[in-house]
C-alpha cells in the first residue's frame, strides 16, 4: 500500500504522461560521457535557481519555458535535462521526447 501512495505522489508531481521510459534515465558516468561526446546539458530549474549554481556548460531552459524554446535546442544531437530533484526534469524529457528530440533524464543535478 505505501508502494502505490508514493506512485501516486509521483504521479501528481510529474504527471501521468511523465513517468520515465526505459532508456530514458540516465546515470552520472552516462550523462558525463553524452556531454563529453557533444550533448546539450540542460537545467530546466528557475532563473532564480540556476543563477545560485548549476552545472559546468549548462544552458538554462526552465521547464515552463520549455514549450515555448524547445526550438532553441538542437536535434542533431542528445539532450541531458536535470533538475533539483528529478520531477521537473522527467516532465521535460517528456515534452522533449515528444518533440522528437533525443533525450535523456539525469534526474537531480546532485546526481552529476
Amino acid at each position: 500500500m505505501k508502494k502505490l501512495s508514493v506512485f501516486a505522489l509521483y504521479l501528481s508531481l510529474v504527471g501521468p504522461g511523465c513517468v520515465p521510459e526505459g532508456g530514458a534515465q540516465v546515470s552520472s558516468a552516462e550523462a558525463h560521457q553524452l556531454v563529453r561526446q557533444g550533448a546539450t546539458l540542460v537545467d530546466v530549474r528557475t532563473p532564480e535557481e540556476f543563477a545560485g549554481g548549476h552545472l559546468d556548460g549548462a544552458r538554462n531552459v526552465p521547464l515552463d519555458a520549455l514549450t515555448a524554446r524547445v526550438t532553441e535546442l538542437p536535434r542533431d544531437r542528445a539532450v541531458v535535462v536535470y533538475c533539483r530533484s528529478g520531477a521537473r526534469s522527467a516532465r521535460a524529457a517528456a515534452v522533449l521526447r515528444g518533440a522528437g528530440h533525443d533525450v535523456r533524464d539525469l534526474g537531480p543535478m546532485s546526481a552529476w
